[in-house]
């Protein structure tokens, strides 16, 4: 560990293998203190991160998680990064059952608050989901209802010591940006909310450096990690190894422009109803960002052919009661194991 912070004082950066090999090291050497972990994170901030060096990262993460033993097509998640201090209801959870209502398998990613008042996780309790399960029940879950939540402490347990380090540096550092890469499930394609407007070509790179067939890094109008009825949307479209920069304004795709004031949330409680009534049909901001979200999902996905296709399919599976279906099985079936193993 010595040799990689000197390293890195010295301005030097690390290969995917190289990166890969340092953090496998971190997650499992119990000798490694805090301070050398705090200082590899400031050293590596302060340098600034590589596309090489994320992607490394990542792998690491990933190579020591709770393993999954199938491979899935046609899998998505349409997890955001956090950290945009916007306070809105949770977006991209509500949209996840939009998308899987539409007939899109979704391996939701998520943890609790870390930087918004109700995180995905926090939300879903509140909505009665079990959220700790093992991999191979999230398997079945994602091949008998098509949506899964995968609760990152839960899939991540040697992540802890690194938590405890970022908690108390209380400063940004590539862990506040890695969570939505970090799903245990191989994913061919992702939409990818971000709140660092200049990381969009970056991250839609190291999606590309992680296999990701077709995906969309976005950042909204007001800096949202989501797209946002605010006004101008900037993306990066990956498809077919091309990067493809883009905006979008809600006008475009026939929805009404909203300030992001107009879609702050609260607490579990206040944040489980907004998502309950827009999944009920409940009509206003919250529903259309809803729709915008779960659209640009639905065409990251290759099911449509443009993003207003998207948005008819998220309200047809709104509409039809089919993405509530999916929230109802969500909680069924997970009350449903918690009480086996209990």
């Amino acid at each position: 560990m010595k040799e990689y912070l000197q390293r890195l004082a010295n301005k030097e950066s690390f290969s995917s293998e190289e990166m890969q090999l340092a953090v496998g090291q971190m997650l499992l050497d119990e000798e490694i203190s805090d301070s050398e972990i705090a200082a590899f994170l400031i050293a590596l901030k302060t340098k600034g991160e590589t596309v090489d060096e994320i992607a490394g990262l990542v792998n690491a993460i990933r190579n020591n998680t709770i393993g999954f033993s199938r491979k899935f097509q046609n899998v998505i998640d349409n997890c955001g990064t956090g950290g945009d201090r916007s306070l809105s209801f949770n977006v991209s959870t509500t949209s996840a059952f939009v998308i899987a209502g539409s007939g899109i398998p979704v391996a939701k990613h998520g943890n609790r608050s870390m930087s918004s008042k109700t995180g995905s996780a926090d939300v879903l309790e509140e909505l009665g989901v079990h959220l700790s399960i093992p991999s191979h029940y999230a398997e079945e879950l994602l091949e008998k209802i098509g949506i899964a939540f995968l609760f990152a402490p839960h899939v991540h347990p040697k992540l802890k010591k690194v938590m405890k380090v970022r908690r108390e540096l209380q400063i940004p550092t590539i862990f506040n940006l890695i969570g939505p890469l970090t799903n245990p499930i191989e994913l061919e394609t992702q939409l990818l909310g971000i709140y660092r407007r200049d990381y969009l070509e970056m991250f839609a790179e190291v999606l590309k450096k992680l296999g990701r067939k077709r995906a969309i890094v976005i950042n909204g109008a007001g800096h949202l990690d989501e797209a946002s009825l605010e006004g101008q949307n900037h993306l990066v479209l990956l498809e077919n190894g091309i990067l493809k920069k883009m905006t979008l304004h809600p006008e475009e795709v026939g929805l009404t422009c909203y300030p992001n004031a107009s879609i702050i949330g609260g607490d579990s409680k206040v944040n489980a109803d907004i998502l309950l009534g827009v999944l009920k049909g409940e009509r206003g901001a919250f529903r259309d960002t809803v729709l915008l979200n779960a659209g640009l999902a639905i065409y990251t996905s290759g099911t449509v052919q443009n993003i207003s296709d998207g948005i008819k399919k998220a309200q047809e599976s709104i509409d039809s009661g089919a993405a509530y279906e999916k929230l109802c099985l969500l909680v069924e079936q997970t009350t449903k194991f918690k009480k086996e193993v209990i």
